[in-house]
């Protein structure tokens, strides 16, 4: 599989989300669908402490490894609301939190440790120099941020160079064919500062996947079929999903292909971190990412969506 770069790690370019695991996925079904990547080629595992009613994504994800921790790289987050006392980007709390997810995963060190979200009440200096001294500690080799704005990344930036401390290397925000904001001018700045973007939502919550489709109810089970996404699965973006699975399948491809290889086509994209319920799922996000798309092939994309 092609890898690419965030910061010095250098990980494939699709990998794995875990927010299912803990949750949607027990202890086995998980360990079933780490396998799975690892035998499809997938060293790269996105989770977060929330992920799996807080805490267990990152214990099942541990578990699930084993031994083969030593072959991939894992990233995590931190900032989102645990309880009362968890949250935010204090830097006592930034210590506390890489402590328990480390523990969690029963790993020595985090290969990319995230801001799961601004904090507005903390200086990103402050938060900048907590997670320098992780990195100086050997905890955490790479730190990256998450819903961070064009404004944001560049205060970050700013802080890190006078500081001289480590900087971010990458920004995880929602991005794909039904969601592009990352596009005004969010992209721009990861290319100028030779930051990676890793979008979250790659599939649309489902939509991309291929299970959707217009006058058809949703999936008993699915994801879109109740919850609070649910209202995307509309009228409107079923009539896009439907233009766009027509494109694909003029070009011999599935709409999921055209999902992955959209998003690939980007070269400040990392990886691409779908989640899964099941293995197959796993596989097919593998096979998806097989698409080199052409630059036609992303101009016609553009016309269909402003259609």
């Amino acid at each position: 599989m092609e890898k690419r770069k965030i910061g010095s790690l250098v990980v494939t370019a699709v990998g794995l989300g875990c927010n299912n695991f803990g949750g949607r996925l027990d202890k086995g079904a998980t360990r079933k669908g780490v396998h799975a990547a690892l035998d499809a080629g997938i060293d790269f595992f996105d989770t977060a402490d929330i992920y799996g009613n807080h805490g267990l994504s990152e214990e099942y994800l541990g578990r699930a490894l084993g031994a083969r921790r030593r072959d991939v790289f894992i990233a995590t987050k931190f900032g989102n609301r645990m309880d009362d006392q968890r949250y935010g980007a204090r830097p006592e709390y930034i210590r506390q939190a890489a402590e328990d997810s480390l523990r969690r995963l029963g790993t020595g060190h985090i290969d990319l440790y995230q801001l799961h979200t601004p904090d507005p009440d903390v200086p990103i200096a402050d938060t900048i120099g907590a997670l320098n001294e992780l990195v100086r500690a050997g905890k955490v080799r790479e730190i990256g941020c998450s819903n961070f704005s064009v404004q944001q990344i560049r205060d970050a930036e700013s802080a890190a160079a006078e500081n001289h401390t480590a900087r971010f290397v990458s920004v995880q925000n929602e991005y794909s064919l039904l969601h592009r904001d990352p596009e005004h001018g969010v992209l721009e700045e990861c290319e100028r500062i030779g930051m990676a973007f890793l979008p979250y939502f790659p599939l649309a919550s489902g939509l991309l996947t291929g299970k959707y489709h217009r006058g058809q109810p949703a999936p008993t089970g699915s994801r879109l079929a109740s919850g609070p996404r649910a209202d995307q699965l509309n009228d409107a973006a079923l009539q896009r999903v439907e233009a766009l699975r027509s494109f694909a399948q003029s070009r011999s491809h599935t709409l999921l292909d055209l999902a992955f290889g959209w998003l690939l086509s980007h070269p400040v994209i990392a990886s691409v971190i779908a989640g899964a319920t099941k293995p197959e799922q796993v596989k097919a996000n593998v096979a998806a990412a097989a698409w080199r798309m052409s630059e036609a092939d992303c101009a016609a994309i553009d016309t269909i969506l402003k259609d």
